[in-house]
């Protein structure tokens, strides 16, 4: 006798799964054994995706422009810049920066990015907020030069930091001793 309820309790509980199940079924059935989409829905749907890919890809825009805001409030920010002087015969290979002693950039050049620099492309290798006044700021480079062959290249200069973003563009060209020559300047 217990058998028989627990057997009736389990084919209940069953029932009341299982029928919501068979009833979305049932509805769709129809639905998918028709031939009724034609070339036009398919096409309709595509574009709906494509609608919905464009709105993510601005809202993610959008979102990393706020959290650059965030990070980095306007009246902290400080950019760097790495650039290659024009006719030059200097190819880097990595670079790395440090302020107030702490290292904060460090990169590796791939090709691309060589051929950019060459053609007078600048590329920022850190952004980050400091206080308003001086700052110690750290340069080394490495690289090559066609005509004298390796050479790595560190200065150190003092920058001063206003209210406001600040842009600190660093220039690499040739020395006269055969290595590399860095400069900045405030861009």
């Amino acid at each position: 006798m217990h058998r028989m309820k627990t057997n009736r309790i389990r084919t209940a509980s069953l029932g009341r799964v299982l029928a919501p199940i068979c009833v979305a079924i049932a509805l769709a059935l129809p639905a998918w054994s028709s031939d009724t989409r034609t070339k036009s829905d398919v096409q309709s749907l595509d574009q709906q995706v494509q609608d919905i890919k464009s709105d993510v890809l601005a809202i993610a825009a959008e979102l990393r422009a706020l959290e650059e805001q965030l990070l980095h409030p306007s009246s902290t920010q400080v950019s760097v810049f790495v650039e290659v002087g024009t006719d030059q015969d200097v190819r880097i290979d990595a670079a790395r920066v440090w302020i107030d002693g702490e290292p904060v950039a460090h990169h590796v050049y791939t090709h691309r990015e060589l051929e950019a620099l060459s053609k007078g492309g600048v590329q920022r290798i850190y952004t980050g907020n400091l206080r308003e006044g001086a700052h110690a700021l750290r340069v080394e480079v490495e690289g090559r030069r066609t005509t004298t062959g390796r050479f790595a290249s560190t200065e150190e200069f003092v920058i001063q930091k206003a209210v406001g973003p600040s842009k600190v563009g660093i220039t690499v060209s040739e020395s006269l001793t055969g290595g590399a020559q860095v400069a900045i300047a405030n861009w």
